[in-house]
């Protein structure tokens, strides 16, 4: 039988499948948190994301180590973006939550609600502004120096206005799913991942 020499390399064994999940829940709260979420928030989600069951608050809040006020604001938090769902029944009187993994579906729902929010402030604010600044421009008794200052702003918001309009177009686009338009279909990540394993 031929032994191997000393300096014979010896293949690395494949890390565990939990070190793997770690790896891209850390990834997962990582890239959330570029998007203004808490980064224990995020790895919240990216737990919830390879459970194959519900959990309660109390599974939560023991495996994140959280105190119940924290967990109970960051289930909320994922909850109003949809990126965790509170299910009809519960399980010993508690309530119970799975993650949203169509990662799809979770940008349109996380992103919808983020820029529906500001067109729906920044709208209502310009829209209050430029009647005003109109009243200003065309007073007979405003002074030419603060007239044209006011005609610049009504200008720039005038801009602003046709932004968030047109953005308000791509909300209902994306909250309809017309953005979507190459989502990948099933036979297309399935091939992906035959691809990797050749």
């Amino acid at each position: 039988m031929e032994k191997k020499s000393a300096g014979a390399s010896v293949s690395p064994q494949p890390p565990e499948r939990q070190e793997l999940r770690k790896k891209v829940i850390e990834s997962i709260a990582t890239t959330m948190d570029l998007y203004g979420v808490n980064h224990s928030f995020g790895q919240l989600y990216g737990i919830m994301y390879f459970e194959d069951r519900p959990m309660t608050l109390e599974e939560m809040k023991d495996y994140m180590q959280m105190s119940k006020s924290n967990m109970s604001y960051a289930v909320r938090s994922l909850t109003e973006s949809k990126m965790i769902y509170k299910l009809d029944e519960k399980k010993d009187r508690k309530d119970q939550y799975v993650a949203e993994t169509d990662f799809f579906r979770t940008f349109r729902n996380f992103f919808g609600a983020k820029l529906q929010r500001e067109v729906d402030v920044m709208l209502a604010s310009i829209r209050e502004a430029v009647p005003d600044l109109s009243e200003i421009v065309l007073a007979q008794e405003t002074e030419p120096e603060e007239r044209e200052q006011a005609l610049r702003d009504l200008h720039k918001l005038r801009h602003a206005e046709q932004y968030y309009v047109w953005l308000q177009g791509f909300v209902d686009r994306l909250e309809g799913g017309e953005i979507f338009g190459a989502e990948p279909s099933g036979e297309d990540l399935s091939g992906s991942a035959g691809s990797a394993t050749d």
